[in-house]
């Protein structure tokens, strides 16, 4: 899956924000969805404008925007 055939990144949308292209519905929005249980088929319901490859574009950016952080540990 090439997310970037599916999500775009233009400052003029929500303030530069991942989303899905052709739509205001940001990568992260998705990703809370699914952390709050909800399922692909009830994002699908309602939100019937999206598919089920968008959502899977949604989660391979994700995973790799946190392949590219990094983490250092802080010592107090």
């Amino acid at each position: 899956m090439d997310w970037k055939e599916r999500i775009s990144i233009d400052p003029k949308v929500l303030v530069g924000k991942p989303v899905i292209k052709g739509t205001r519905i940001a990568v992260e929005f998705l990703v809370e969805l699914l952390a709050e249980g909800w399922t692909h088929a009830q994002i699908l319901q309602n939100y019937p404008h999206l598919t089920e490859a968008d959502i899977q574009a949604a989660l391979h950016y994700a995973s790799e925007m946190m392949k590219q952080e990094k983490v250092y540990p802080l010592t107090l």
